[in-house]
Protein backbone atom coordinates (compact mmCIF):
# COMPACT_ATOMS: atom_id res chain seq x y z
CA UNK A 1 0.00 0.00 0.00
CA UNK A 2 1.02 3.31 -0.99
CA UNK A 3 1.63 5.75 2.66
CA UNK A 4 0.39 9.29 2.42
CA UNK A 5 0.27 11.81 5.11
CA UNK A 6 -2.72 13.21 7.46
CA UNK A 7 -2.78 16.81 7.41
CA UNK A 8 -3.83 19.23 9.65
CA UNK A 9 -3.66 22.81 7.78
CA UNK A 10 -2.94 26.50 9.02
CA UNK A 11 -2.67 29.84 6.81
CA UNK A 12 -0.84 32.99 7.50
CA UNK A 13 -0.36 35.68 5.42
CA UNK A 14 1.59 39.14 5.54
CA UNK A 15 -0.47 42.12 5.73
CA UNK A 16 0.56 45.75 6.25
CA UNK A 17 2.36 46.59 9.78
CA UNK A 18 0.80 48.90 12.06
CA UNK A 19 3.07 51.39 10.59
CA UNK A 20 4.72 51.38 7.30
CA UNK A 21 6.56 53.70 5.24
CA UNK A 22 6.21 53.58 1.05
CA UNK A 23 8.54 55.08 -1.80
CA UNK A 24 5.55 56.10 -4.51
CA UNK A 25 6.43 57.72 -8.12
CA UNK A 26 3.43 59.27 -9.56
CA UNK A 27 3.69 59.54 -13.56
CA UNK A 28 0.87 61.34 -15.16
CA UNK A 29 -0.41 65.08 -15.62
CA UNK A 30 -2.81 68.28 -14.62
CA UNK A 31 -4.82 65.38 -12.76
CA UNK A 32 -2.10 64.11 -10.62
CA UNK A 33 -1.12 67.83 -9.97
CA UNK A 34 -3.73 69.49 -9.11
CA UNK A 35 -4.27 70.34 -5.28
CA UNK A 36 -0.94 68.06 -5.24
CA UNK A 37 -2.23 64.93 -4.84
CA UNK A 38 1.05 62.94 -4.02
CA UNK A 39 1.08 65.20 -1.26
CA UNK A 40 -2.50 65.02 0.13
CA UNK A 41 -1.72 61.10 -0.04
CA UNK A 42 1.68 61.21 1.95
CA UNK A 43 -0.36 63.75 4.47
CA UNK A 44 -3.25 61.86 4.36
CA UNK A 45 -1.06 58.10 5.28
CA UNK A 46 0.93 60.63 8.06
CA UNK A 47 -2.34 60.73 9.99
CA UNK A 48 -2.40 57.03 10.51
CA UNK A 49 0.78 57.22 11.38
CA UNK A 50 1.86 56.10 7.88
CA UNK A 51 4.46 57.67 5.57
CA UNK A 52 4.82 58.03 1.93
CA UNK A 53 8.06 59.70 0.19
CA UNK A 54 7.55 60.45 -2.97
CA UNK A 55 8.46 61.99 -6.43
CA UNK A 56 6.09 62.88 -9.36
CA UNK A 57 6.31 63.87 -13.21
CA UNK A 58 3.13 66.00 -14.07
CA UNK A 59 2.87 68.08 -17.07
CA UNK A 60 -0.01 69.11 -18.36
CA UNK A 61 -1.84 66.75 -20.80
CA UNK A 62 1.19 64.23 -21.03
CA UNK A 63 -0.01 61.07 -22.26
CA UNK A 64 1.54 57.59 -21.67
CA UNK A 65 3.53 57.41 -25.01
CA UNK A 66 4.49 60.86 -24.14
CA UNK A 67 5.94 59.83 -20.82
CA UNK A 68 7.31 56.29 -22.53
CA UNK A 69 10.18 59.04 -24.06
CA UNK A 70 10.18 61.78 -21.54
CA UNK A 71 13.85 61.69 -19.67
CA UNK A 72 12.34 62.99 -16.24
CA UNK A 73 9.78 60.36 -16.71
CA UNK A 74 12.88 57.68 -17.81
CA UNK A 75 15.18 58.87 -15.33
CA UNK A 76 12.53 58.52 -12.39
CA UNK A 77 11.86 55.53 -13.16
CA UNK A 78 15.77 54.43 -13.24
CA UNK A 79 16.15 55.25 -9.97
CA UNK A 80 14.47 52.15 -8.64
CA UNK A 81 13.30 51.98 -4.89
CA UNK A 82 9.94 52.18 -5.61
CA UNK A 83 7.19 50.50 -4.05
CA UNK A 84 4.57 51.93 -6.24
CA UNK A 85 4.83 53.89 -9.82
CA UNK A 86 1.29 55.33 -10.01
CA UNK A 87 0.59 55.92 -13.98
CA UNK A 88 -2.06 58.07 -14.90
CA UNK A 89 -3.03 58.79 -18.75
CA UNK A 90 -4.37 61.48 -20.38
CA UNK A 91 -8.09 62.45 -19.11
CA UNK A 92 -10.11 61.73 -22.24
CA UNK A 93 -7.77 59.25 -24.54
CA UNK A 94 -8.59 56.16 -22.75
CA UNK A 95 -12.50 56.63 -23.22
CA UNK A 96 -11.95 57.02 -27.14
CA UNK A 97 -12.52 54.55 -29.75
CA UNK A 98 -11.15 51.20 -28.86
CA UNK A 99 -9.36 51.05 -32.36
CA UNK A 100 -7.48 54.74 -30.97
CA UNK A 101 -7.36 52.85 -27.51
CA UNK A 102 -5.43 50.05 -28.56
CA UNK A 103 -2.66 52.07 -31.29
CA UNK A 104 -1.72 55.21 -28.37
CA UNK A 105 -2.74 53.74 -25.07
CA UNK A 106 -2.20 49.93 -24.13
CA UNK A 107 1.45 49.78 -25.54
CA UNK A 108 2.16 52.50 -24.07
CA UNK A 109 0.63 51.34 -20.43
CA UNK A 110 2.63 48.05 -21.29
CA UNK A 111 6.22 49.89 -22.31
CA UNK A 112 5.99 51.90 -19.18
CA UNK A 113 4.98 49.26 -16.83
CA UNK A 114 8.03 46.85 -18.68
CA UNK A 115 10.41 49.44 -17.66
CA UNK A 116 9.12 50.21 -14.19
CA UNK A 117 9.75 46.25 -13.84
CA UNK A 118 13.05 45.87 -15.25
CA UNK A 119 14.35 49.35 -13.20
CA UNK A 120 12.93 47.35 -9.96
CA UNK A 121 11.43 43.91 -10.49
CA UNK A 122 9.79 44.51 -6.46
CA UNK A 123 7.99 47.46 -7.69
CA UNK A 124 4.23 47.13 -8.12
CA UNK A 125 1.91 49.29 -10.91
CA UNK A 126 -0.60 51.38 -10.10
CA UNK A 127 -2.97 52.52 -12.61
CA UNK A 128 -4.58 55.99 -11.46
CA UNK A 129 -8.76 55.18 -12.64
CA UNK A 130 -9.69 58.98 -13.52
CA UNK A 131 -13.11 59.91 -13.70
CA UNK A 132 -15.91 60.96 -16.47
CA UNK A 133 -15.90 64.70 -17.01
CA UNK A 134 -18.96 65.81 -15.15
CA UNK A 135 -21.60 66.40 -18.45
CA UNK A 136 -19.96 64.39 -20.42
CA UNK A 137 -17.13 65.50 -22.79
CA UNK A 138 -18.66 67.65 -25.73
CA UNK A 139 -16.16 68.33 -27.76
CA UNK A 140 -16.05 64.34 -28.69
CA UNK A 141 -19.40 63.16 -27.94
CA UNK A 142 -20.54 63.43 -31.87
CA UNK A 143 -17.77 60.76 -32.88
CA UNK A 144 -18.81 58.75 -30.02
CA UNK A 145 -22.07 59.39 -28.51
CA UNK A 146 -21.28 57.41 -25.09
CA UNK A 147 -18.86 60.33 -24.47
CA UNK A 148 -22.16 62.65 -24.13
CA UNK A 149 -22.90 61.86 -20.97
CA UNK A 150 -20.83 61.53 -17.81
CA UNK A 151 -21.62 58.25 -17.27
CA UNK A 152 -20.98 56.94 -20.54
CA UNK A 153 -17.31 58.51 -20.50
CA UNK A 154 -16.97 56.93 -16.90
CA UNK A 155 -18.06 53.44 -17.69
CA UNK A 156 -15.47 54.03 -21.07
CA UNK A 157 -12.80 54.85 -18.53
CA UNK A 158 -13.41 52.24 -15.88
CA UNK A 159 -13.36 49.79 -18.55
CA UNK A 160 -10.38 50.26 -20.71
CA UNK A 161 -8.23 51.31 -17.23
CA UNK A 162 -9.27 48.14 -15.92
CA UNK A 163 -7.81 46.62 -19.05
CA UNK A 164 -4.72 47.70 -18.39
CA UNK A 165 -4.52 46.81 -15.04
CA UNK A 166 -5.66 43.47 -15.91
CA UNK A 167 -2.90 43.14 -18.46
CA UNK A 168 -0.46 44.20 -16.87
CA UNK A 169 -0.50 42.60 -13.77
CA UNK A 170 -1.34 45.67 -11.95
CA UNK A 171 -3.08 47.43 -9.32
CA UNK A 172 -5.77 49.33 -10.04
CA UNK A 173 -7.04 52.73 -7.77
CA UNK A 174 -10.68 53.03 -8.09
CA UNK A 175 -11.12 56.57 -7.68
CA UNK A 176 -13.57 56.66 -10.93
CA UNK A 177 -15.57 54.31 -9.18
CA UNK A 178 -15.43 56.28 -5.17
CA UNK A 179 -16.23 59.07 -7.47
CA UNK A 180 -19.50 57.77 -8.88
CA UNK A 181 -20.56 56.62 -5.42
CA UNK A 182 -20.09 60.05 -4.01
CA UNK A 183 -21.89 61.37 -6.87
CA UNK A 184 -24.93 59.12 -6.46
CA UNK A 185 -24.81 58.91 -2.60
CA UNK A 186 -23.68 62.55 -1.72
CA UNK A 187 -24.67 64.66 -4.55
CA UNK A 188 -24.16 67.47 -2.67
CA UNK A 189 -20.25 67.15 -2.17
CA UNK A 190 -18.48 69.01 -5.18
CA UNK A 191 -15.80 67.04 -6.53
CA UNK A 192 -14.90 69.44 -10.18
CA UNK A 193 -13.42 72.27 -10.70
CA UNK A 194 -15.47 75.53 -12.39
CA UNK A 195 -14.12 73.54 -15.43
CA UNK A 196 -16.29 70.57 -15.12
CA UNK A 197 -13.03 68.31 -15.82
CA UNK A 198 -10.21 68.98 -13.07
CA UNK A 199 -10.46 67.76 -8.95
CA UNK A 200 -12.12 70.33 -6.83
CA UNK A 201 -9.92 70.22 -3.24
CA UNK A 202 -13.18 67.45 -2.87
CA UNK A 203 -12.58 65.52 -5.94
CA UNK A 204 -8.49 65.26 -5.26
CA UNK A 205 -9.16 64.31 -1.10
CA UNK A 206 -11.43 61.14 -2.87
CA UNK A 207 -8.02 60.46 -4.88
CA UNK A 208 -6.19 60.72 -2.23
CA UNK A 209 -7.94 58.52 0.54
CA UNK A 210 -8.73 55.70 -2.32
CA UNK A 211 -4.61 55.55 -3.12
CA UNK A 212 -3.76 55.16 0.72
CA UNK A 213 -6.26 52.48 0.98
CA UNK A 214 -4.61 50.34 -2.02
CA UNK A 215 -1.55 51.42 -1.28
CA UNK A 216 -1.30 50.91 2.42
CA UNK A 217 -4.05 48.16 2.18
CA UNK A 218 -5.57 49.71 5.21
CA UNK A 219 -9.30 51.22 5.71
CA UNK A 220 -9.17 54.80 4.92
CA UNK A 221 -11.84 55.44 8.11
CA UNK A 222 -8.89 55.51 10.04
CA UNK A 223 -7.52 58.83 7.95
CA UNK A 224 -7.95 61.55 10.28
CA UNK A 225 -6.63 64.53 7.75
CA UNK A 226 -9.29 66.49 6.23
CA UNK A 227 -7.35 68.39 4.07
CA UNK A 228 -9.04 72.10 3.65
CA UNK A 229 -13.01 70.34 3.72
CA UNK A 230 -15.23 70.62 7.09
CA UNK A 231 -15.19 67.47 9.04
CA UNK A 232 -18.70 65.68 7.70
CA UNK A 233 -17.11 65.99 4.41
CA UNK A 234 -14.56 64.81 4.68
CA UNK A 235 -15.98 61.86 6.33
CA UNK A 236 -18.61 61.01 4.44
CA UNK A 237 -15.78 60.74 1.31
CA UNK A 238 -13.83 58.30 3.22
CA UNK A 239 -16.78 56.05 3.93
CA UNK A 240 -17.43 56.10 0.35
CA UNK A 241 -13.86 55.09 0.03
CA UNK A 242 -14.00 52.42 2.63
CA UNK A 243 -17.23 50.44 0.65
CA UNK A 244 -15.83 51.14 -2.54
CA UNK A 245 -11.98 50.37 -2.13
CA UNK A 246 -11.30 49.22 0.99
CA UNK A 247 -14.23 46.35 1.27
CA UNK A 248 -13.56 45.20 -2.27
CA UNK A 249 -9.75 45.15 -2.16
CA UNK A 250 -9.44 41.34 -4.43
CA UNK A 251 -11.02 43.46 -7.65
CA UNK A 252 -8.48 45.99 -7.67
CA UNK A 253 -5.52 43.14 -7.41
CA UNK A 254 -4.13 44.33 -4.30
CA UNK A 255 -2.81 41.65 -2.88
CA UNK A 256 -3.05 39.38 -6.27
CA UNK A 257 0.69 39.31 -6.45
CA UNK A 258 2.04 38.05 -3.10
CA UNK A 259 3.35 35.14 -2.77
CA UNK A 260 1.18 32.39 -1.71
CA UNK A 261 2.71 29.33 0.25
CA UNK A 262 1.72 25.93 -0.71
CA UNK A 263 3.19 22.36 -0.74
CA UNK A 264 1.88 18.88 -0.30
CA UNK A 265 3.67 15.42 0.44
CA UNK A 266 4.33 12.95 -1.62
CA UNK A 267 5.38 9.10 -0.17
CA UNK A 268 9.06 8.69 -0.71
CA UNK A 269 8.78 4.89 -0.50
CA UNK A 270 10.68 4.44 3.07
CA UNK A 271 10.41 5.98 6.29
CA UNK A 272 9.81 9.77 4.66
CA UNK A 273 8.00 12.28 2.14
CA UNK A 274 9.08 14.62 -0.26
CA UNK A 275 7.71 18.07 0.27
CA UNK A 276 6.89 19.49 -3.28
CA UNK A 277 6.34 22.87 -3.28
CA UNK A 278 3.48 24.62 -5.06
CA UNK A 279 3.92 28.02 -3.96
CA UNK A 280 2.97 30.91 -6.57
CA UNK A 281 4.78 34.58 -6.88
CA UNK A 282 7.40 33.39 -5.03
CA UNK A 283 11.28 32.80 -5.27
CA UNK A 284 12.23 32.29 -2.14
CA UNK A 285 11.06 29.66 0.79
CA UNK A 286 12.35 28.33 4.35
CA UNK A 287 11.42 25.52 5.16
CA UNK A 288 10.62 24.63 8.89
CA UNK A 289 10.35 21.31 10.97
CA UNK A 290 8.91 21.50 14.42
CA UNK A 291 10.03 25.23 13.97
CA UNK A 292 13.54 24.85 13.03
CA UNK A 293 14.94 25.79 10.05
CA UNK A 294 16.36 22.80 7.64
CA UNK A 295 16.36 24.30 4.40
CA UNK A 296 16.04 27.28 1.64
CA UNK A 297 15.70 24.71 -1.17
CA UNK A 298 12.68 24.96 -3.36
CA UNK A 299 11.34 21.45 -2.14
CA UNK A 300 12.65 19.50 0.99
CA UNK A 301 12.61 15.67 1.77
CA UNK A 302 11.61 15.00 4.72
CA UNK A 303 12.59 12.18 7.18
CA UNK A 304 9.84 10.91 10.14
CA UNK A 305 11.16 9.77 13.60
CA UNK A 306 8.18 7.74 14.18
CA UNK A 307 5.68 10.45 15.42
CA UNK A 308 4.16 13.26 13.72
CA UNK A 309 5.91 16.28 12.67
CA UNK A 310 5.23 20.43 12.34
CA UNK A 311 6.11 21.82 8.60
CA UNK A 312 5.95 25.06 7.72
CA UNK A 313 6.99 26.73 4.56
CA UNK A 314 7.53 30.34 4.04
CA UNK A 315 7.50 31.73 0.73
CA UNK A 316 8.79 34.72 0.25
CA UNK A 317 9.18 37.68 -2.46
CA UNK A 318 10.16 41.28 -2.79
CA UNK A 319 9.75 41.47 1.54
CA UNK A 320 6.19 40.07 1.35
CA UNK A 321 5.77 36.42 2.71
CA UNK A 322 3.30 34.02 3.07
CA UNK A 323 3.15 30.75 5.44
CA UNK A 324 1.62 27.67 5.09
CA UNK A 325 1.97 25.29 8.30
CA UNK A 326 1.00 21.53 8.11
CA UNK A 327 1.27 18.85 10.60
CA UNK A 328 1.96 15.87 9.01
CA UNK A 329 1.71 11.97 9.93
CA UNK A 330 1.75 8.66 8.36
CA UNK A 331 -1.73 7.85 7.36
CA UNK A 332 -1.95 4.30 5.27
CA UNK A 333 -4.95 4.61 2.44
CA UNK A 334 -5.37 2.13 -0.56
CA UNK A 335 -4.70 5.07 -3.50
CA UNK A 336 -3.33 7.85 -4.12
CA UNK A 337 -6.22 10.38 -3.13
CA UNK A 338 -4.89 13.44 -5.11
CA UNK A 339 -5.12 11.08 -8.73
CA UNK A 340 -8.96 10.42 -8.10
CA UNK A 341 -9.91 13.92 -7.30
CA UNK A 342 -11.08 16.06 -10.58
CA UNK A 343 -12.25 19.35 -10.27
CA UNK A 344 -14.21 20.52 -13.55
CA UNK A 345 -14.46 23.29 -15.12
CA UNK A 346 -11.24 24.87 -14.67
CA UNK A 347 -11.62 27.30 -15.51
CA UNK A 348 -14.85 27.78 -14.02
CA UNK A 349 -18.10 30.44 -14.90
CA UNK A 350 -20.51 29.88 -12.16
CA UNK A 351 -20.34 26.64 -10.62
CA UNK A 352 -17.29 23.99 -9.51
CA UNK A 353 -17.48 20.12 -9.76
CA UNK A 354 -15.88 17.40 -7.85
CA UNK A 355 -16.02 14.35 -9.58
CA UNK A 356 -14.14 11.51 -7.38
CA UNK A 357 -14.77 7.50 -7.15
CA UNK A 358 -13.51 8.25 -3.23
CA UNK A 359 -16.83 7.26 -0.53
CA UNK A 360 -15.19 9.35 2.31
CA UNK A 361 -16.54 12.95 3.23
CA UNK A 362 -14.87 15.68 1.74
CA UNK A 363 -14.74 19.31 3.24
CA UNK A 364 -13.81 22.00 0.98
CA UNK A 365 -12.76 25.86 1.38
CA UNK A 366 -12.23 28.36 -1.95
CA UNK A 367 -9.52 30.40 -1.00
CA UNK A 368 -8.30 34.05 -2.81
CA UNK A 369 -5.07 35.06 -3.83
CA UNK A 370 -5.19 37.26 -0.56
CA UNK A 371 -5.68 34.37 1.19
CA UNK A 372 -9.47 35.16 2.52
CA UNK A 373 -12.16 32.32 2.89
CA UNK A 374 -14.98 33.04 0.04
CA UNK A 375 -17.23 29.51 0.36
CA UNK A 376 -16.70 25.91 2.96
CA UNK A 377 -18.85 23.26 2.55
CA UNK A 378 -18.96 19.94 1.60
CA UNK A 379 -20.18 17.27 -1.10
CA UNK A 380 -19.37 17.37 -4.62
CA UNK A 381 -20.61 20.63 -6.45
CA UNK A 382 -19.77 24.59 -5.35
CA UNK A 383 -22.29 27.03 -6.97
CA UNK A 384 -22.99 30.47 -6.63
CA UNK A 385 -19.83 31.78 -8.07
CA UNK A 386 -20.58 34.14 -11.10
CA UNK A 387 -20.32 37.49 -9.28
CA UNK A 388 -16.66 36.39 -8.17
CA UNK A 389 -13.57 38.42 -9.51
CA UNK A 390 -11.65 36.90 -12.19
CA UNK A 391 -8.53 35.93 -10.45
CA UNK A 392 -6.38 32.70 -9.51
CA UNK A 393 -8.62 31.12 -6.55
CA UNK A 394 -7.17 27.83 -4.16
CA UNK A 395 -9.36 25.37 -3.14
CA UNK A 396 -8.32 23.14 -0.58
CA UNK A 397 -10.12 19.34 -0.10
CA UNK A 398 -9.89 17.55 2.84
CA UNK A 399 -10.42 13.91 2.80
CA UNK A 400 -9.00 11.33 5.12
CA UNK A 401 -7.55 13.63 7.24
CA UNK A 402 -5.75 14.65 3.96
CA UNK A 403 -5.80 18.43 2.35
CA UNK A 404 -4.91 18.47 -1.31
CA UNK A 405 -4.86 21.88 -3.02
CA UNK A 406 -6.19 22.69 -6.49
CA UNK A 407 -5.67 25.60 -8.27
CA UNK A 408 -8.30 27.26 -9.80
CA UNK A 409 -9.24 30.48 -12.59
CA UNK A 410 -11.93 32.39 -12.87
CA UNK A 411 -14.02 33.00 -16.17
Amino acid sequence: MKQLYGFILVLFATTANAQDSLNVLFLGNSYTAYNNLPQLVAQAAASTGDYVTFNSNTPGGHTFQQHSTNTTTLSLIAQGNWAYVVLQEQSQLPSFPIGQVESSVYPYAKKLDSLIKVANPCAETVFYNTWGRKNGDASNCANLPALCTYQGMDSLLQLRYGFMADTNNAILSPVAQVWRYIRTNYPSIELYNPDESHPSVAGSYAAACAFYTVLFRKNPLQITFNSSLDSTTAANIRLATKLIAFDNLADWHVGEYDPVADFYAENDMGNGAYLINQSINADSYQWYINNILESTDENYSLQFNGSPVTVELVAGFCGRTDTLILNVSPLEVNEDLASLLNIYPNPFTDNISIVTEIKLPINWQLINATGQLIQSGNGSNIAGLNNMPTVLYLLRLNVADKTITKRLIKN
